[in-house]
């Protein structure tokens, strides 16, 4: 992959929201409606009125002296900052750290999952505080129902939020297609590979239109080959959808192919805040080793 195709990034002048948790549970608001015509809404109308979350683009994400703390048998364990961090809208974020350093804390706080115990987290200008229908988190596991097809699965979160049956055929076969799978719709689960199951996972994000998407490790357990293909199917899509990402990974090299910047944690706090142009896996692995 090359560094001019790494670099591309989409036109973020329109600020905007996201969509669905991961259970895809709506939380708050009326239920979806399905525009005729897709168009960009402000992120204060989308606030207001969750049902029109399905057309606006990337968010500016920032945290203000976030901090979550884990309490055991022995006082409060290592957790989360207090950290302060922003990712401006349609920005491609990587998040790198050793386990334990706080990175999967920071997603689920991002994700209204955990309610920061001091300072809060404000998308588009406004303070999440819980879950809510413009954030999307995608997990290294995917997730998937057996019993439904895979256009059932993709189609899921639409349903809950009661889109209209058309506009779900349309947006699953759209999400589908974005995947390379336009022709497993009527597929079980049990007949797909481990990397067809994480792209089904990842189109029934993408059916909600988010406007930020939260991706925690879900390619680890692909094959390089597997891990190569889907990443630039996801390239591909953050580019035509302009939707901010989050994307946490053990994996260097795959931090500095994919994003345009890379956070680094150790004890939940940032010990690096870096363009990925200006780093190589090596310097980046020195860092964490010296933190």
């Amino acid at each position: 992959m090359t560094s001019e195709r790494r670099r591309a990034r989409p036109n973020t002048q329109s600020p905007g929201l996201l969509f669905k948790t991961a259970d895809f549970k709506q939380t708050e608001g009326p239920a979806l409606s399905a525009p005729a015509k897709l168009k960009t809404v402000s992120a204060d109308a989308a606030f207001s009125d969750p049902s029109r979350t399905s057309a606006v683009r990337g968010a500016t994400l920032e945290l203000l002296d976030v901090a979550y703390q884990y309490s055991g048998r022995r006082g409060q364990k290592a957790g989360l900052g207090p950290l302060n961090l922003k990712v401006g809208a349609g920005e491609f974020l990587t998040v790198v750290g050793p386990s334990g350093s706080g990175k999967s804390t920071l997603l689920s706080v991002l994700a209204g999952f955990l309610k920061p115990q001091a300072g809060e987290v404000r998308l588009a200008g406004h303070k999440v505080q819980g879950p809510h229908p413009a954030l999307t988190l995608v997990q290294q596991e995917h997730a998937l129902f057996p019993w439904l097809t895979v256009a059932g699965n993709v189609a899921f979160g639409l349903r809950s939020q009661k889109v209209p049956r058309d506009e779900q055929r349309r947006r699953v076969a759209e999400a589908l297609e974005q995947v390379g799978l336009g022709d497993y719709g009527d597929r079980r689960v049990h007949e797909l590979s481990g990397g067809q199951k994480q792209r089904v996972s990842l189109a029934r994000a993408l059916a909600t239109r988010p406007g930020l998407l939260l991706l925690d490790e879900p390619f680890s357990a692909l094959d390089a080959r597997t891990r190569t293909e889907i990443s630039e199917q996801l390239l591909g899509i953050w580019r035509r959808q302009q939707v901010t990402v989050v994307f946490v990974t053990h994996n260097l090299e795959e931090a500095l192919e994919l994003g345009q910047r890379v956070v680094a944690l150790r004890g939940g706090e940032v010990v690096l805040d870096a363009q990925t142009a200006e780093l190589s896996a090596g310097a980046l692995r020195e860092v964490l080793d010296e933190a």
